[in-house]
């Protein structure tokens, strides 16, 4: 996507005059796109997507949805617990528009994996657990190629508050790397961030003079501009792999997929979290507070439904700093307006797949990488727990409107029905893949990738 812009000022708006590509999906729907990509690897992928939030830095589980208020006060819930729409089940407070939604939900009570350090348990969580230690979405990309066969759109992207546009600046602390490693899979499969390799967007729009526009001289000039950063190959010489990716994706035709300013006005104040925010005096306390303004939040989740809706198969979407120890990052202070943001933007996500029928096609997955301590400390904080995570799941045409498994009395640990790592890895995986014909198809698929997508058994009761 090549976009040419009159020239203006400085402090002036440019006003965009002729945009050179489209983004080339033909009017095809999510649906058809999914096909597309199964047709292209015999069958083996399966017509679904993956939106996993990734909420860094270790969601409490019990102010999220298991609230456990029969517990003493220092352990349940510290805003309390709401209704929803599964008869006799609540979850936290905070949470009322999710709580609406819970029959399309399914709330995990029971997942753990024991690692209470933040880098090593954000990779366990991000890769299931598979023996390559990839990150599932790169086990993804390593099957279909690095991008849709018909739109070129990324097969396999990242989201982090700064991918929603240039105005969240400020926001860009967030460990992605360790929800995209790659393990021991080629580099190039960690996911795409859009958000790299912003300075090549600009270089790719053309600033000419209005009474020149019509000249052709000075437009094939500019164009001879950006086509001298080539290299003999089709690269541009000086620029990582990301950049490179980027570059691929506007001469593709495909960068309207990443720019959520089309989106009908509607459609973006329907999701956007703009207004959920800390006060000024209370983000003045603690830079770590002021870096972690969930205003960003909701134009990435409606980034992940431009993305799948474009053929991208898997997109995480990282929010930062659910890290609560307290007293100025303390559960009272964070999580009436993160909770509350996440409330929004997920609601919003669910309904508008909802309306736009495509609940079935996508699986979204909410977690982090552990849950909170049971105990509130004295700081007013939980500090890290392994043996008991947040995870709930929506959509992807498995069986919701459900709690699986039950923490112990004091949602300390698993009581009833465990879900580990494997699970979520083969839940994960048996919604992409069609298990079987992968494990049948080794000339196609590397025997450790093949290992890593048939370990396991789903979650049973998704089923």
């Amino acid at each position: 996507m090549l976009t040419i812009y009159e020239s203006a000022k400085r402090g002036v708006n440019r006003r965009e005059l002729l945009r050179i590509g489209t983004l080339g999906l033909g009017g095809l729907s999510l649906p058809q796109l999914l096909a597309a990509q199964a047709h292209a690897n015999g069958g083996m992928v399966k017509d679904k997507a993956i939106v996993m939030l990734n909420l860094q830095g270790g969601p409490t589980h019990i102010e999220t949805f298991d609230p456990k208020m029969t517990a003493p006060v220092e352990y349940r819930s510290i805003n309390g617990e709401v209704k929803t729409s599964i008869p006799g089940v609540t979850i936290g407070a905070q949470f009322p528009k999710l709580a609406k939604l819970a029959n399309r939900m399914a709330f995990v009570r029971s997942f753990a994996h024991n690692v209470s350090s933040h880098g090593p348990a954000a990779e366990l969580v991000a890769s299931g657990g598979n023996i390559t230690k990839a990150a599932m979405s790169s086990l993804y990309a390593r099957v279909v190629g690095t991008s849709h066969p018909q739109t070129g759109v990324p097969s396999n992207v990242v989201v982090p508050p700064l991918a929603a546009g240039p105005e969240y600046k400020g926001l860009e602390y967030d460990p992605t790397k360790r929800v995209t490693g790659v393990g021991t899979l080629p580099a190039h499969y960690r996911a795409f961030d859009p958000s790299v390799g912003s300075q090549l967007l600009d270089d790719m729009k053309l600033q000419l003079p209005q009474s020149r526009f019509g000249d052709r001289r000075v437009l094939l000039s500019g164009l001879d501009r950006i086509k001298r950063r080539l290299g003999e190959n089709g690269t541009i010489d000086g620029v990582g792999r990301f950049q490179q990716q980027a570059f691929d994706v506007l001469l593709g035709g495909v960068s309207d997929a990443f720019d959520v300013s089309q989106e009908d006005p509607q459609t973006i104040a329907r999701y956007d979290t703009g207004h959920i925010r800390f006060s000024k005096a209370t983000a003045a306390s603690a830079s770590y507070i002021a870096n972690s303004q969930p205003i960003a939040l909701g134009k990435q989740l409606l980034l992940a439904r431009r993305l799948v809706e474009a053929g991208c198969g898997y997109v995480t979407v990282t929010s930062n700093n659910w890290d609560w120890h307290g007293p100025k990052h303390s559960v009272p202070i964070m999580l009436p307006v993160q909770g509350a943001a996440v409330d929004h933007a997920v609601s919003a996500f669910l309904e508008d797949l909802e309306d736009r029928g495509l609940s079935e096609k996508v699986l979204f997955i909410l977690t982090g990488e552990f849950g909170r301590t049971p105990r509130i400390n004295s700081r007013g904080g939980r500090d890290h727990w392994g043996n008991l995570c947040t995870l709930a799941l929506a959509g992807g045409g498995l069986q919701m409107g459900q709690v699986i498994g039950e923490s112990d009395r004091l949602a300390s640990r698993p009581a009833s029905d465990p879900v580990s790592l494997d699970n979520l890895l083969a839940t994960v995986m048996d919604t992409l893949f069609d298990r079987g014909l992968v494990r049948i198809s080794q000339d196609r698929v590397p025997t450790n990738i093949a290992n890593a997508i048939v370990a396991g058994e789903p979650i049973r009761q998704l089923g």
